[in-house]
């Protein structure tokens, strides 16, 4: 498996690949509507191909982790079974977020290969669900996505939706979440850059559990930021396929010592 990418103050690099209708798509904005199949990343030809995308996360970029969001099964629709064992066999750990809400679920995500299993605000029931699933996979193996949408949890629960996002996650944390992930949609692939003062609220609410950011994240001096921060990781898509990528990959290296 290749060496786990960091970038400054040891964040690591997790790359993101969004499944759509079987294929790999460009995430831009949280509008899923129009997402339309990846061509390239950097010179790699991808076309669509999930697995090819995890190959070049960690055969080019040397990621170990890659976060697979099947916004399919998110919104209701059918699990892409076979793509995420085609991902699996990447030789990536995978992260997969599929919309899981129940321990039957939960037991099917990590019979597909999944390292950890991904539950979303979004499609979160109740925080004792979220209880019963950390008591079927471990605290370790379960990430509790803060989803937001410009700076609003994205939930059907209104009674959810009122509360202060420090509140959410620290009720994720009191239930049991080994990691806890913050995700405001609307900056996935816009470029805008993170919600600074949000991230920074989370942190202190939340100061002993692992810290993962995504949505906005553009280049290296993001990065130093994050792990000023007090994060210890975050999801990466755009900014690895571009010209940026290469910035924070020897970001990364020079971090771990192999510059």
């Amino acid at each position: 498996m290749a060496e786990a990418a960091e970038g400054p103050d040891g964040v690591r690099i997790i790359g993101v690949i969004d499944l759509l209708a079987g294929q790999a798509v460009h995430a831009q904005g949280g509008c899923r509507g129009g997402y339309r199949p990846l061509t390239t990343a950097a010179d790699v030809s991808i076309d669509g191909d999930a697995a090819a995308l995890a190959r070049f996360y960690v055969e080019r970029c040397g990621l170990s982790d890659v976060y697979v969001a099947d916004l399919d099964a998110i919104a209701g629709g059918a699990e892409q079974d076979e793509t995420v064992k085609r991902i699996v066999r990447s030789d990536a750990r995978v992260w997969l977020d599929a919309g899981v809400s129940t321990v039957a679920q939960t037991q099917r995500a990590l019979a597909r290969g999944a390292s950890q299993v991904v539950v979303g605000l979004e499609t979160l029931t109740s925080f004792a669900a979220l209880r019963d699933i950390v008591a079927i996979a471990g605290p370790p193996a379960v990430a509790f996505s803060l989803d937001l949408r410009d700076g609003r949890p994205i939930t059907t629960d209104a009674a959810l939706g009122d509360l202060p996002i420090e509140a959410i996650a620290s009720q994720a944390v009191a239930a049991g979440a080994g990691t806890l992930i913050v995700l405001d949609v609307a900056r996935v692939g816009s470029g805008r850059g993170l919600d600074w003062p949000l991230l920074e609220r989370v942190r202190r609410a939340v100061p002993g559990v692992t810290l993962l950011a995504g949505g906005g994240v553009r280049d290296p001096e993001d990065l130093q930021r994050l792990g000023a921060a007090g994060y210890d990781g975050t999801l990466v898509a755009t900014a690895l396929h571009g010209a940026r990528g290469a910035q924070l990959l020897r970001a990364g290296r020079a971090a771990a010592g192999h510059g």
